[in-house]
């Protein structure tokens, strides 16, 4: 059945649909979700933002261990006759089941649905979730089961964290605990991966890729979890701030947050060589940044940039 729908799907292909359906599948890329959740929990709201970032995560970990657990190849692995969209193939690294860039959308767009308690919003973010679903089927990088599987266990995802998150203010016990969990379920997701017997067939290289992909999860869901922890104790920072100042807070945030990110891999290299372990410390730094210290400027933004007020009253 998986193969007589590619085949299908195949058979449709028109240089035009390649294109605009391989436009609509970066919509399910890892730094569209990271840049979304980033905008949510700087500019809109904390708790959301933790929401959507504790469901992807969750996500990812159940992705990763889906993939090594079942290590099911690629369709044009599989099937030699069976071709894709050639442009599509770079990024469909790794075994095939089940599909990542479908894990971030339906975290992204499926808490923005219920976020945003609008009608046409929610049926906004449904359609993205079912193009970009779509397209990883019709480019050929994944088999419908793949999809499927990640629309199941994202869907739950959402609606399971929904409650939690919503009640952080009252409640951000129950937000801290689910983020310890993600950690522990990461670090635990890391050791099984490194240390349990594969099969002799198993890719080396899909099985370092989930090691890395484990210390970057544990390195992500600790430093959320400090984050938190030492804004509710200390900072209590706000989101409020003027349009202008959101745009700019949200721009610098993001270069900075790039530019940190470039510069500790061979930092982090020279000190520790190719050790596992510096893409946990590596991501803490950078989420630490965009969770704690980033935010330490935001009184400055929300105040409205006390250098423009002065400069605009002695105009």
């Amino acid at each position: 059945m998986n193969f007589q729908i590619l085949y299908a799907l195949e058979d449709i292909r028109t240089p035009f649909l390649d294109t605009v359906l391989g436009a609509i599948t970066y919509l399910g890329n890892e730094y569209v979700f990271m840049v979304l959740a980033i905008i949510l929990y700087w500019c809109v709201s904390k708790k959301w933002g933790y929401y959507m970032l504790a469901v992807g995560f969750f996500g990812t970990v159940a992705n990763q261990f889906a993939k090594i657990v079942c290590r099911i190849p690629r369709p044009w692995v599989r099937d030699p006759g069976f071709t894709i969209v050639e442009s599509a193939r770079a990024a469909a690294e790794g075994y095939s089941f089940p599909s990542g860039h479908t894990n971030s959308i339906v975290a992204a767009f499926g808490c923005i649905a219920l976020i945003v308690k609008k009608r046409w919003v929610r049926i906004v973010c449904i359609v993205v979730i079912v193009l970009v679903a779509f397209s990883r089927m019709y480019l050929g990088v994944h088999y419908p089961t793949d999809v499927a599987f990640s629309l199941v266990v994202g869907g739950i995802l959402v609606f399971a964290a929904y409650p939690i998150f919503a009640k952080a203010d009252e409640k951000p016990e129950w937000a801290a605990a689910t983020l310890a969990v993600l950690t522990f379920l990461s670090l635990a997701f890391t050791v099984y991966v490194d240390h349990y017997p594969f099969p002799a067939d198993t890719d080396p290289a899909n099985l370092a890729h989930a090691v890395k992909n484990g210390w970057t999860l544990t390195g992500c869901g600790l430093a959320m979890l400090v984050s938190m922890w030492l804004d509710r104790r200390y900072l209590r920072f706000e989101v409020e701030a003027p349009l202008w100042a959101q745009i700019v807070k949200t721009a610098v945030g993001l270069g900075l947050l790039l530019a940190i990110k470039a510069a500790l891999k061979p930092l982090l290299a020279a000190i520790f060589g190719d050790a596992q372990i510096t893409h946990a410390i590596r991501y803490f730094c950078v989420v630490f940044f965009a969770g704690y210290l980033w935010p330490l400027t935001f009184r400055w933004f929300a105040a409205g940039c006390p250098l423009r007020r002065k400069d605009a009253k002695s105009e």
